[in-house]
């Protein structure tokens, strides 16, 4: 039985980090990964890189327009530099650790022996390795609902196998109306495919704020989107060439057919196999690795990083919790969940969304006395400049203190926008900071001037 300083379960961004930093500081250490496609992780793989990819192929196909047979070629050659693209980061986040005298990765699946050990099999063969410290960082896979059908059709798809396919389908169904559902909608609609979306909440983005949902919705339908409300899935049953699927909606039952269906349920934490019980690991309620704000399971020498925790799933979450946990192991351990400060998000429709801190109902709930700051994303110079003009920016602050409790900016560059809202409200500056800013011109992040001059 091999024995390393430290061995990491999954070569996604926290892990690969780790080991890193921690190869660097002279330590022995080993990173096992069951799959040689998820070198890198879920983010350049099968996530955020690959997904962007094609947001941004599908914005410049959508400006370009023609016939569907001309969208279709062009939707190939997006997949074809999607491929490239993700194939290069792969090889080169491989490349950087195992070129490493420090680090050795493991091809294989990972399970549990006992709190210190771990069985690593590869195509029959088991092998077992012993390490001081172990890091739980194996991600999380996709929810599959209980619905008729859908294990057995040839043309439902994950969001990772969506990102494989080949053919642009003419039709696309969508079961699923949460973030990467709604990504998808727009990278498809955008590629001229006819997206119908499929929820089952009442209610569109219910997390959001009521206003940006709205006009989220808007924005979509008028795109071609169509959206169900209120609706469930009965089944899936595949015809010649196409799959129909058996929707109940409050106004009675459709059938719909498509060439694809994308099936955007949610992701759960990705133990199974690990047998973290072996180890005396706890799992929540949700099979998620049961953590402290240290990221320390309940055994005192393993630690779980990343979406497996069931925290937040972003990749710079995972980023933020190797610094937790390096923190502990190489510095000053003065970092934890609880000082992250506001957490931003984007999600990357057309034009992309991007939020932080509270939602106004969510404000009024905890009982804040608010000024609300909005402005129309056409008000924006920048967003005429681009052709750009949908969209809609809301601030939410607190009236005695002129904090800013939270950002919404659904426009052009949001992605962007939000992280100087966040660092404002890390240094707990007052809204006037970004009202009284000095910012380039012409530039979307100006508008904070616009948007905060506009607090009431």
């Amino acid at each position: 039985m091999k024995q390393y300083d430290a061995l990491i379960i999954g070569f996604g961004k926290g892990g690969k980090t780790l080991a890193g930093a921690l190869g660097a500081a002279g330590r022995k250490v080993a990173v096992v990964e069951r799959s040689e496609k998820m070198y890198g992780g879920t983010c350049i793989n099968v996530g955020c890189i690959p997904s962007k990819s094609l947001v941004h192929s599908a914005s410049l196909s959508a400006a370009t327009g023609g016939s569907f047979a001309e969208k279709a070629a062009r939707y190939r050659a997006a997949i074809e530099e999607k491929d490239r693209l993700t194939g290069m980061l792969r090889q080169k986040n491989y490349d950087k650790l195992n070129s490493h005298p420090n680090i050795d990765v493991i091809h294989g699946t990972a399970s549990f022996l006992d709190g210190s050990a771990v069985a690593v099999e590869t195509q029959g063969e088991t092998r077992e390795f012993r390490a001081e410290q172990i890091f739980i960082n194996t991600g999380a896979r996709p929810f599959i609902p209980p619905i008729d059908g859908i294990r057995e059709s040839a043309h439902v798809y994950l969001s990772e196998t969506m990102l494989d396919l080949k053919e642009l389908p003419e039709q696309l169904v969508i079961i699923g109306g949460g973030y990467i559902g709604m990504e998808f909608a727009s990278i498809y609609t955008n590629f001229g495919a006819k997206v119908t979306v499929v929820q089952d909440l009442p209610d569109f983005l219910p997390r959001e704020d009521r206003e940006i949902s709205q006009a989220v919705f808007q924005n979509l339908t008028s795109r071609g989107v169509e959206i169900l409300l209120n609706a469930k899935v009965q089944s899936v049953q595949d015809g010649e060439g196409f799959t129909s699927v058996t929707v109940r909606t409050p106004a009675g039952e459709r059938k719909l057919d498509a060439q694809a269906v994308l099936l955007a349920a949610g992701r759960r934490p990705n133990v199974e196999g690990l047998h973290p019980e072996r180890a005396g690991v706890e799992l929540t309620g949700r099979g998620a690795v049961r953590v402290d704000e240290k990221l320390r399971t309940a055994n005192p020498n393993i630690w779980a990083m990343g979406d497996v925790t069931g925290s937040l799933q972003f990749t710079y979450i995972s980023l933020d919790d190797f610094r937790i946990v390096k923190s502990q192991l190489l510095g000053a351990d003065d970092r934890s969940t609880g000082n992250r400060g506001a957490v931003p998000y984007s999600v990357f429709l057309d034009p992309p969304f991007a939020r932080v801190g509270l939602s106004e109902e969510e404000a009024r709930e905890q009982g804040y006395e608010l000024k609300i700051a909005r402005l129309p994303a056409a008000a924006i110079p920048k967003a005429q400049v681009l052709q750009k003009p949908a969209g809609l920016l809301k601030a939410v602050i607190d009236a005695k203190t002129g904090r800013i409790l939270g950002a919404h900016l659904f426009c052009e560059e949001a992605h962007e926008m939000i992280n100087i809202v966040k660092l404002a409200m890390d240094a707990d500056l007052p809204y006037t900071v970004l009202r009284d800013g000095i910012y380039t011109h012409p530039t979307m992040s100006e508008a904070l001037n616009d948007l905060f001059a506009a607090v009431g």
